[in-house]
């Protein structure tokens, strides 16, 4: 480029251009010129200085607007450094120049601009025998990238709380306190109530702002200004967020083991008022677990994992509420973990089995069907009945492809006693309601139906009130896609559930199943022979049959065949057997 003023032809590399046209002087005139637009991409030193041992600059180069060092419109070359730049930078780049001669070599430093946030390395080589180069480096972007991923590496994004990294490391370090002092300290380990459901209903964005929401409730509750925690110092608490809706709070130097559990209740306290997010007004509750030290543990790790058996255990006691630990707890974790890891195995090594309990027509006496009923068959030969795995496999998710097992199992066997020439029965069996609401359900059934060559007719699904209740509208959907694959639907336990008339109106089903607890004591209790006259009446006024299950005595069959109950099944007519002699059991004109 030429200068305007002397028509001198000055050189410029491209090297030097920036974002932004710096000002600087023709060293021919002096005149203040402005670089081009600068060229993208280019990354040069901000600032390069060529300057005596007593400050004066020879020579300075300069990359895009650096006012935060030197003034707009200053004339570098001849002028001393003090006068170029501002005092806060030319002072300590005097003495680091004074150390670059003395020792000889490079010396640095970094300058932060606070007002205007911005950083700068400074840079000081000896270049001669009474001259030093000093090369300024913007390092502002590097720096607020450092911040940030140091940010990541501690605190969640989402709420700004700690992350799991610092909440461990800060529970080390008040435990290391806690123990030289001899105090204690507590873990309260907090989930979320029926978060993912919440999430499903409301969407991702808005459970994410419930998050954030929650987070504000919960560092509420572990201020110094908080009524409940003036106990606890804002510096000694600590709030975390371990992932998804999983939050814990670290109270550091409590004077006793009350204090936890005024904090907790604090908690529930303020995540009982409403949430308004976006449109959708929302109730959350949570379940917590609380650990002390040095009673419940002495490390991080066994702190952690017994406030979490806790929180599992006020889980279990209906959630909204809070436990302490106590050994027995971790007793009880560990024998359903040694239980889940015998389930995994045992669906791998097929030591579950099929028993079949016959069910009879009250009036002949005739077999009519069987309800097919799973058992476990430990490799010790211990028999298992499904009370005793059932529950856990519906926590664990196991249900889904036991339950599929049984289904396959139970078709496979009817067809099998079809083909052997055996009477056509009504194989009945219990699904649960996990299971049930698979997006998957009818493909699978359809599959298992057409694998097993079984005729659908010959299948009847048994299902709980509270399942039919759950999503009527997908309840109705797959009980009118099974009734066109010809499968029946029953309920099972009636009475003993929602018991409304709705899904006897609407739902298509086929058999109603009187619970036994309605059957126990049916000739004894008038309570219960209203109860099971009025089922029967009702079943009957929408079409349907009834099944009464946990029949023990001739009494209560002679009760329940006045009554028009047309089916029946129990221990006075069979327990459950295998299919071997159930298939003898087949040959018997009448069971009673």
């Amino acid at each position: 480029m030429k200068c305007p003023k002397c028509k001198v032809t000055l050189k410029t590399e491209k090297a030097t251009t920036l974002p932004e046209s710096p000002q600087f002087a023709c060293p021919n005139c002096g005149a203040l010129l402005r670089m081009k637009k600068p060229v993208a991409g280019s990354s040069m030193h901000d600032l390069v200085l060529h300057i005596n041992r007593h400050g004066t600059v020879l020579q300075g180069k300069a990359r895009g607007e650096i006012s935060h060092i030197v003034s707009p419109d200053a004339v570098m070359a001849g002028r001393n450094i003090c006068d170029v730049m501002k005092s806060d930078i030319a002072q300590p780049l005097m003495r680091c120049m004074e150390e670059a001669f003395r020792t000889g070599d490079l010396q640095r430093f970094e300058y932060h601009h606070a007002p205007f946030n911005a950083y700068y390395e400074v840079k000081c080589i000896v270049s001669g025998h009474d001259t030093v180069l000093i090369i300024i480096i913007d390092i502002s972007n590097f720096r607020k990238a450092a911040k940030r991923a140091n940010y990541l590496a501690y605190y969640d994004p989402l709420t700004g709380l700690p992350n799991r990294h610092l909440f461990h490391d800060r529970l080390k370090q008040a435990i290391s306190l806690v123990e030289r002092a001899n105090k204690m300290l507590a873990i309260v380990f907090l989930d979320l109530d029926n978060f993912q459901q919440i999430n499903d209903m409301i969407g991702h964005r808005m459970g994410d702002q419930l998050l954030r929401s929650v987070a504000d409730r919960l560092m509420k509750c572990v201020r110094a200004t908080d009524s409940v925690s003036l106990l606890l110092k804002e510096s000694e608490s600590m709030v975390a967020r371990l992932g998804g809706d999983e939050f814990t709070l670290l109270l550091n130097g409590i004077g006793s083991v009350e204090e936890p559990a005024m904090v907790a209740g604090r908690i529930l306290k303020q995540l009982a008022e409403p949430f308004v997010i976006g449109n959708h007004e929302l109730y959350v509750t949570a379940s917590m677990g609380i650990a002390v030290y040095p009673f419940d543990g002495k490390d991080l790790d066994t702190l952690l994992i017994n406030a979490d058996v806790a929180m599992y255990q006020a889980k279990q006691q209906g959630r909204n509420s809070y436990q302490y630990y106590s050994e027995s707890m971790n007793q009880c974790t560990f024998e359903q973990f040694a239980l889940e890891n015998k389930l995994r195995k045992a669906l791998d090594h097929n030591e579950f089995m099929l028993f079949y309990q016959p069910q009879v027509n009250i009036q002949t006496g005739q077999l009519i069907g069987v309800e097919a009923l799973i058992r476990w068959l430990q490799p010790d030969l211990v028999l298992t009945s499904p009370g005793e795995f059932i529950p856990l496999a519906e926590q664990t998710g196991l249900i889904i492809p036991m339950g599929e097992w049984v289904l396959r199992a139970a078709c496979e066997q009817n067809r099998i006693w079809q083909e052997a020439g055996l009477q056509p029965l009504l194989m009945t069996v219990n699904i649960s309601g996990i299971q049930f609401r698979q997006d998957n359900f009818l493909e699978m059934m359809s599959q298992i139906l057409k694998n097993t060559g079984l005729d659908p007719h010959y299948l009847q699904l048994e299902l709980t009130e509270s399942t039919i209740m759950q999503s009527s509208e997908s309840t109705i959907k797959k009980l009118l896609a099974l009734q066109a694959m010809g499968v029946q639907t029953s309920i099972d336990d009636f009475g003993t559930g929602y018991s409304s008339l709705k899904y006897l109106k609407h739902f298509p089903l086929s058999t109603l199943k009187i619970d036994t607890s309605f059957v126990r004591e049916l000739t004894s209790s008038p309570t219960d022979q209203s109860i099971v006259k009025a089922i029967i009446t009702l079943a009957h006024n929408f079409n349907l049959k009834v099944v009464a299950e946990g029949v023990e005595t001739m009494e209560q069959l002679v009760y329940l065949r006045e009554c028009g109950c047309e089916a029946v099944q129990g221990y006075f007519i069979c327990p459950p057997v295998n299919s071997i002699i159930l298939a003898q059991f087949t040959k018997k004109r009448s069971f009673y």
